[in-house]
């Protein structure tokens, strides 16, 4: 099977690369991530995924540019419900290349984290699929999350401190 991967970062992505291959699926890195900001972030999140593609031997693809204003027009003023934004703006544009592309289906790294809401991205995964008719490839990757982690501190990738987008990055400092 060769599966579009969408990758918010090298850190979440190890162990996803390695479970699919695992099962014999072709996994290709896909970095659309118009929601991660400042930009140096997002410049760091891309260089850390091109990084472990390229000590995986893994295909990856960096679609599009970095996007605060695309991402600030998408919410359209719904700050308190932009996750669910965020994914169903990922994860359609994920199914979109998959299927223009000839892949056999999508999937993403959003779904090894224990912080993000997994039964959003499912349904957000499963909504891309049926508009781009492309299947949705779900697993549970969040009970290797923390091999990931220690994984990635190994291979001294960027290991971010917030889910990406500025709100989390505001949420995540104001707890310190």
């Amino acid at each position: 099977m060769n599966l579009l991967l969408h990758a918010c970062c090298g850190p979440c992505a190890i162990k996803c690369v390695e479970s699919l291959k695992a099962e014999s699926i072709s996994p290709t890195l896909f970095y659309f991530n118009p929601n991660i900001h400042p930009f140096l972030e997002y410049e760091s999140r891309r260089e850390s995924l091109l990084k472990l593609a390229d000590e995986t031997a893994t295909p990856a693809i960096i679609h599009g540019a970095y996007g605060l204003k695309d991402f600030l027009n998408a919410l359209n003023g719904e700050f308190d419900h932009r996750c669910g934004i965020c994914y169903q703006i990922r994860l359609e544009e994920t199914a979109k290349y998959a299927k223009e592309n000839d892949f056999d289906g999508f999937t993403s790294t959003l779904l090894i984290s224990p912080y993000q809401n997994h039964k959003t991205i499912i349904k957000s995964g499963e909504a891309a699929a049926s508009k781009f008719d492309i299947p949705f490839l779900y697993r549970d990757f969040r009970p290797l999350f923390r091999e990931g982690q220690k994984a990635a501190r190994e291979m001294g990738l960027y290991m971010q401190k917030y889910c990406g987008c500025v709100f989390s990055e505001e949420e995540r400092y104001r707890q310190i």
